[in-house]
């Protein structure tokens, strides 16, 4: 039965038609394991042992019955495109030959496919899938619908993970730990200093609803916030303001209108509280998520 949630994935990058797809050299061959190495574009950083030795004695019960991609590295050697799971496991087991499949393809595709095939097949941690997204992106110059096709995702998942890139060392260090979810990731984004409110949520083990708070709460600002909007509302005309509280109660976000003097020109702005309101917007907007 055909695994649901995929993209195009590998077919994405080798193409539809047969004549574009690089042919495999004598079908499945055994090798060595010893003349098999990672690719260096691997997104998986690393690998649980747990996971590895479950793998690894299923090996030793079964043999290796998916064959691992790899393409010719120069040298006698191969790189591999995907698998690299089943070929650390495979030699746990104590195999000295694992099957092959080997593909004639440029190192450049050769790293491409290899992404998007880790994306779709391992649990990737949240940074290491963003980090994915974003080679692809920089790189390969694939747009975030391209990304999302390929991998089987949807385009605001695509948007929202490589919006993670952006946090700093520390917090990707946390992420990539497990301290930090991929929820708690995205409401850092909109933190004044990320840094600082990643401890706040390790050391007090906040939920993301918690840690969403913890972001949004600017007590400085707030007072003179709320005088702020308290006087521009009162210099309103009925009219302007009675058209704010129905795109308010219609969008669910705050909504602020702005008029200059009898020119007709002004302002609208509207404030979301957390990434999927935005979404929900954008949705509202253009038609679709981003």
């Amino acid at each position: 039965m055909a695994k649901k949630g995929l993209g195009r994935g590998l077919e994405a990058i080798l193409g539809d038609a047969p004549a574009a797809a690089p042919a495999a050299r004598d079908g499945v061959r055994e090798l060595d394991v010893s003349d098999i190495e990672p690719d260096k574009d691997q997104p998986r950083k690393a690998f649980a042992e747990e996971e590895l030795q479950s793998l690894a004695d299923s090996i030793a019960a079964r043999g290796l019955l998916q064959p691992i991609l790899i393409r010719p590295a120069g040298q006698g050697r191969y790189a591999i495109i995907a698998g690299e799971r089943r070929w650390r496991a495979a030699q746990k087991a104590g195999l000295h030959k694992v099957p092959v499949l080997i593909k004639e393809v440029e190192e450049g595709t050769s790293a491409e496919l290899a992404l998007i095939e880790n994306v779709q097949r391992v649990d990737l941690n949240p940074m290491e899938e963003a980090d994915a997204y974003q080679r692809l992106a920089d790189r390969y110059g694939k747009k975030p619908a391209e990304i999302a096709e390929a991998v089987g995702k949807s385009r605001s998942h695509v948007a929202n993970m490589l919006r993670l890139t952006g946090l700093p060392d520390d917090v990707r260090a946390m992420v990539m730990a497990g301290e930090l979810s991929m929820g708690h990731a995205r409401a850092l984004l909109s933190a004044d200093d990320p840094s600082s409110a990643a401890q706040k949520v390790v050391s007090g083990d906040l939920s993301v609803r918690a840690t969403e708070r913890l972001v949004s709460d600017k007590p400085d600002k707030a007072g003179a916030d709320k005088v702020k909007k308290a006087v521009a509302r009162a210099t309103k005309d009925a009219d302007t303001r009675a058209l704010e509280q129905d795109l308010r109660e219609s969008l669910g976000i705050e909504v602020d209108i702005t008029r200059k003097g009898q020119t007709g020109q002004g302002k609208m702005v509207l404030s979301y509280q957390n990434l999927d309101q935005l979404d929900d917007l954008c949705r509202r907007l253009m038609g679709s998520s981003i």
